[in-house]
């Protein structure tokens, strides 16, 4: 599953530990996710698509 994570963590003015800290999480898991080498679980992609202000379905998408 890719996203736009880094893309609009960084538009923001916004660290990955600055995420992480916000959600709650390890900087290491927005790594992950950012490098889609983890899914995050729907909660988390919840929390992340408000925090970023868009969509959970814009935020990610599926590979086919």
């Amino acid at each position: 599953m890719k996203n736009k994570i880094r893309e609009l963590r960084k538009k923001m003015g916004l660290r990955q530990e600055d995420l992480a800290v916000t959600l709650g999480v390890t900087r290491q898991t927005i790594n992950a996710i950012e490098n889609n080498k983890y899914n995050p679980s729907l909660e988390l992609a919840m929390k992340l698509a408000k925090l970023l202000h868009i969509p959970v379905e814009a935020l990610f998408t599926l590979e086919e």
